[in-house]
């Protein structure tokens, strides 16, 4: 089974950004314990700051792989193309929040991703992708 995690914008800062925020971890790591955890399964990982690079890697993975974890960042709350670029892909996607964007500022309560996956996992921190992980493993 293959599943492609894709992060957004700032993501590739984890560990040194906002880390009341966002933990001290840097997802490369965290990765690393996550592919050992889970060996059966084929992980891939693509990490952008580039909106159309976030929507090729989702039109790339979107048709091959059996599910796509998915952060947005910043993008959750401004991308109407990813959210479409979601939408028109056949694999189901997770939408994956660090922090819980309903508890921070107004703007961060609005996605444009949301409504085009098939769930949404806000304010778990690193442990929302493990959990996106089982829900597209179970389905």
């Amino acid at each position: 089974m293959k599943i492609a995690i894709i992060n957004g914008p700032n993501l590739n800062l984890l560990g040194t950004r906002e880390v009341s925020v966002y933990g001290r971890q840097n997802f490369e790591t965290y990765l690393t314990q996550l592919k050992a955890k889970y060996p059966e399964i084929s992980i891939s990982y693509f990490q952008s700051n580039i909106e159309g690079e976030l929507i090729d890697a989702i039109q790339k993975n979107g048709f091959d792989c059996a599910g796509i974890i998915f952060n947005p960042g910043g993008y959750t709350h401004t991308s109407v193309a990813i959210g479409d670029a979601i939408a028109a892909v056949t694999a189901p996607v997770v939408e994956v929040h660090i922090s819980n964007i309903f508890s921070r500022e107004e703007f961060r309560k609005i996605s444009h991703v949301s409504a085009k996956a098939k769930g949404v996992i806000s304010g778990l921190g690193l442990k929302g992708y493990e959990l996106a992980l089982l829900s597209l493993i179970e389905k």
